[in-house]
Order: C-alpha cells, then structure tokens, then sequence
C-alpha cells in the first residue's frame, strides 16, 4: 500500500486527567494474516502497521489519504501468540493473585481470529491456556517461599456461553438459561453456576476441553466453524494466610471470547442461523452504547440492556484491569468490518475503570480449610463460619479448626464451642494481643465465662416472669374497678329511664358501652429516673360527664435497676453485634461504632460513655429509658 498523507485519529490525546486509582481499558490490536484466496478483486491489504503501537487504515471517502490509530499495542500479521501473551496479558495477572479482577476479551468481526487468539491450537497456545499454566506456576511459588507470608490457594473455574440472549452453563448442561444477579456490594454473579474446583492444569483441561465441544458453532460462507455464541471462563483464585490474621484475597479473572459481529448479505444466513446472527448483533450494539455512555459520562448506562454488557459490569467502567484484543482483517472485502472495529477499540480505550483488593480477615478460632468451593460470588466478604458449611461439599481434606491459644487441649469440644463463644475467644484474645502479660487481668477460661453468662441470663428471666406476672395482676385490678364503675352507669341509666306510672312503652334498650382503657401516662419522663425516685402515672375515665383522675404511685426497685445497668453494660463490654444488636435503640450501624471504639479504648465504666461513640444526650436518655427504666418498675 502506497504511502499518504495520515489523518491522526489519536483517542488518547482526547482523554480526560484521570485519577491515580483509576486504570483506563488497555487496548492491543491484532491484524490476521493476508489471505489472497479470500481478496477475489486482489487489491492486497487495506491496513499497515505503523509501529508497535499504531497503525493505518485506507481512507474510504478518500483513497489519497489514510486515517491513524494509535492504540497500547499493535501485533502485526507475523505477530507470534507468545508476544501477544506476554505483551498484554501476562502483566494483569498478578492482580488476580493479589485479590484483584481482572478480564481479557477478544473482539473483532467474524473469521478475524479471536478464537484462535483465545485458545490457539496445540502447537501454539493461546491466552487461555497460557494464562491457566502460569497462574498455577505462581500459586506454587507463593506457596512455596520461605520468605513473607505463607499462602494457601484455592482456585475453582465456570465455563458459560450466552446464546441468543441465554446464559448456558457448559459444564453442567442441565443447568440451561440461568439469570444474572447483583449482591448488595454490586458484585455481578449467577446463581447455580458450576464452580469446579481444579489443582492442575492437567485437571483443569479434564473440565474445559469436553465444555469446549459442546460450545455453539456452525459454517457460513465466511467461516467454516463460526461461533455462534458468546464463551466466559470465570477463573476465581482464593488466596488465604495460614498464620495470623489469615486474611483472605480473592481475585477473579475473566476470559472472554465474544462472537462476531456479521453481514448477513455476506454470511448467506438464513432460519436459526439469521436468528442467531440478529442476536449476536444486538448485544455488540449494546456493548457500543454502553462504552458511549461511559465516555459521556451518562448517569445512566446501559448495562442491563443486554446479558453480554451485563455479565461485563466489572470489565468495563468497572473494578477489573481489563484487556481488550482487538482482532482484525486485512482484506478490502472486510475493510469496513475492520473500520467499525478500530472505531470501537478507539471509544474503548478511553473506559476508565477503578480496581480494588478484595481482603477479608478470618476469626481468629476458625481457621479456613485448604480448598474451597465458593458456592457463592460474595463469600469472600462473609466470615469463615459461613465458608466451612459452604466448603465441605468439595474439600478432599478434613475440617480443621485451629484452637485458640487461650483454650487448653481438653476444653476444646466442637459441639460445645459454637459461633458465639468462637467471637468471644477471638475478643479475648486481640485484648491479649494489646496489653500483653502486663495489661489488665483476663476473666477465667471461656467455659468459665459462658456459666456466668448463662447464670446472668437465667436469672434475668426469672426477673422478666416475676415482673409478668406482677403486670398482670395490675391489669386486673384496674379491669375490674372499671367493671364496678359500668354497672353503676347502667343502674342510674335505667333509674333515670323509669316513669312515675311505670316503665316507659315497650322494652327498655340496652345500652352498654365497651370499657376503654387508656395507657398510662407518666407524668415527668424528661430526665433519666435514678433508683429512689417515685414514679407518678394518671388514668383519665369519664364519669357522669365529668373528668377523673385516678393516680397510682410506683416506686422504682433499686437493686433490680443496678442489676440490669450492670447487665446492659455487660453487652457493651463483651456482646457480639448480633448481642448488640438485640437492645433496644441499637442498629447495625450503632453497634459497629461500639465494638470499634471497645477495641480501641478498652471496656466501658458506664453506660454514659456511649456518649463518647458520638450519641447525644437525647438518644441516651431515649437508651436508657428503652433499656433500663422499662425493665425496673416493680
């Protein structure tokens, strides 16, 4: 191809100062070799690298110019699938081993290579199996190293395909048309996909090549083995430490080969391959809008849209180091199929995304097993009590449970240590880690404490019955003083109903009036009631047209009182945020902001210090009425 005068259609000198968290969607090009059979005119190759990074395109509307584009990479006809790996893929690997998503997707038109870009053949491998080979190599040698940490992996594959608008698991084929979520922490998931859990790369090819097969394909006049559908293998890897704090890592890595976009004046398709053509398009039509809608900066884009662009939250505008390839033809009779491509590819590298580390921080009494089936896409964030039930249907070893070093070897019984105690141990022993030897005494064993408890909790029930029943009694008592009061109301209605001669014509109707009792009111609650006070409450009635008061005197029971401020503040001290969470005035947002300032600053003296979590005067007095002066009138 002759030389021009190039018109620079360079999509990063228009893109906007990014933030230093954000990576933007690194965009490789790769040109398929020229194939003369194919070019009936023989007009040779309408595109030309450039460099390393760039190339150029005929210009349609102008054969004396060519239009530029300058791209992260750019792999020529002679271009290796070793130096497309190791170019653009292998870089963003170590982010998923460090708790980080990240996806790689190949895009172009049809018979442009993408599927050879992603699985190659057995004399050249592509991405995939290239990536799988050294995720395993690096998982070893962390596994491996004296040095730092040690690190135990956990590494689990799903394999799906969206054809015509359905998910369809290719592991599992009885699992067909499955819906896409989204958790409460926007992580995108599909529920009963299968997560196989693999070891080796001779075990992972046991799975994927039999999933392979049963991929949708089908020949057109353009490709003799055309993929008719969308394939995403989801390799997740779960990183866990094996020594305290045994945090956990979890990364996710996507690897997508979409299917092409066609003519269907050039395909020759025709019944279910035109419907699968229409489908096929659509979603790509949707994938544009949605990467339009990013670089506008819409507040709405276009995710759900589609199942592609959905199942493609994380990996573009998203949290995940995504990599895109590209893939094009060199032939006239592609020329604007490759147009439409590097226009895309242009708008995509302007994507900003903004990857995070997932790391979570297991209880200290549970230590977590050696392999896990991650049932679901948000275990990473729940704690490690919920991931041994969840593990136990593909872990090969026995659950393991690392005792705490606060327990001695006979005090430890699995049946006897559940979840509650498990939070108490792991209290105890951060408040060991703080003072040391030399800070404040710890209370006995945790069996010890659980007796206490236990004895606290039985007599604070009997407190509750006693104080039932005392209720009750109340109750009664003011029922029946208003029965007493009906019946003199009837008796002075039917005197006053009475003639001189006798009754009045026919029967007297009887008039009964459904007793009303009201609440009872106290007087002055406007401060916090302290032992000794006197409680005045009021009934009001209406009797022969007038108001009466009838007033009752309680008297509040001091030991009572002390007693349940002293359990209250017990919760504060040593209550799990579920216990926190059972008082009243106390939400899940409250009870993290006392568990947070406990562990900083030691236990409460009083129950006036939540004050110094931020709560006012008003929300402790509503506190401790709610909590303390309800449970201690006698």
């Amino acid at each position: 191809m002759s030389s021009r005068p190039s018109v620079s259609v360079d999509p990063q000198a228009a893109s906007a100062p990014r933030k230093p968290a954000s990576r933007p969607v690194r965009v490789a090009v790769r040109l398929r070799p020229y194939q003369a059979a194919e070019d009936g005119q023989g007009q040779g190759a309408c595109v030309r690298g450039v460099d390393t990074r760039s190339l150029e395109i005929a210009n349609w509307r102008n054969r004396t110019e060519s239009m530029h584009y300058q791209f992260d990479a750019f792999y020529g006809d002679d271009s290796s699938q070793q130096e497309v790996y190791m170019g653009s893929v292998k870089p963003i690997l170590s982010h998923v081993l460090n708790g980080q998503n990240a996806s790689v997707f190949a895009y172009g038109p049809t018979g442009a290579g993408k599927t050879h870009t992603m699985l190659g053949s057995p004399e050249q491998p592509g991405v995939v199996p290239r990536a799988l080979l050294d995720i395993f190599r690096m998982s070893r040698e962390q596994s491996d190293q004296l040095n730092g940490p040690s690190w135990s992996f956990a590494i689990t594959m799903s394999y799906l395909e969206i054809y015509q608008e359905k998910v369809l698991d290719l592991l599992e084929t009885r699992h067909q048309d499955l819906p896409i979520r989204e958790d409460r922490d926007k992580n995108i998931f599909i529920p009963n996909l299968t997560q196989q859990p693999i070891s080796s790369f001779a075990e992972f090819e046991q799975f994927f090549l039999p999933a392979t097969e049963k991929r949708t394909t089908a020949s057109t006049k353009l490709n003799c083995r055309s993929s008719r559908s969308h394939s995403v293998l989801l390799i997740k890897v779960v990183k866990l430490e094996k020594v305290s704090p045994f945090r956990q890592l979890t990364g996710k890595l996507y690897l997508i080969d979409l299917a092409g976009s066609e003519d269907n004046r050039r395909t020759g398709n025709q019944g279910i391959r035109l419907k699968e053509s229409g489908a096929i398009n659509t979603s790509l039509f949707v994938l544009s809008k949605v990467v339009d809608a990013l670089n506008q900066g819409l507040c709405r884009i276009p995710y759900r849209d589609s199942k592609l662009t959905r199942l493609l939250q994380d990996s573009l505008g998203g949290t995940a180091h995504s990599v895109m390839i590209t893939n094009i033809a060199p032939e006239y009779k592609h020329y604007f199929n490759t147009l439409t491509a590097l226009n895309f590819a242009a708008k995509s590298k302007l994507v900003v995304n903004r990857p995070f580390t997932q790391e979570t921080i297991q209880p200290i009494g549970v230590r977590p097993l050696k392999r896990s089936s991650l049932d679901h896409p948000a275990s990473s964030q729940r704690p490690a009590k919920i991931l041994k039930s969840e593990e136990s249907e593909h872990s090969t070893g026995s659950e393991e449970l690392a005792i705490s070093p606060l327990l001695k070897p006979g005090d430890y019984d699995p049946e006897v240590c559940d979840s509650h105690v498990m939070e108490r141990l792991s209290h105890l022993e951060d408040m060991l880690r703080k003072y040391g030897k030399s800070g404040p005494p710890l209370l006995g064993t945790p069996k010890e404490e659980r007796l206490q408890l236990l004895k606290k909790l039985e007599e604070s029930r009997l407190q509750i019955q006693k104080l039932e029943q005392r209720q009750k009694e109340l109750e009664k008592a003011i029922s029946a003083q208003e029965g007493g009061a009906d019946e003199a109301r009837s008796s002075d209605t039917l005197l006053k109903n009475v003639r001189p001669g006798g009754l009045r014509r026919g029967s007297v109707a009887k008039q009964r009036k459904q007793a009303i009792v009201t609440p009872l009111q106290r007087l002055d609650n406007s401060e916090l009631l302290k032992p000794g006070n006197v409680i005045v409450v009021k009934r009001k009635e209406r009797q022969d047209g007038s108001n009466v008061e009838n007033e009752f005197e309680l008297t509040v029971d001091v030991e009572l009182a002390q007693k349940h401020k002293d359990y209250i503040l017990n919760i504060l001290n040593t209550g799990s945020l579920r216990d926190l969470k059972t008082l009243q005035r106390i939400g899940d947002k409250t009870a993290k902001l006392i568990m947070g300032w406990r562990e900083h600053n030691g236990p409460y003296t009083q129950i006036e210090d939540l004050e110094k979590i931020g709560m006012s005067s008003k929300s402790l007095s509503t506190f401790m009425k709610a909590n303390v002066v309800s449970c201690m009138v006698k």
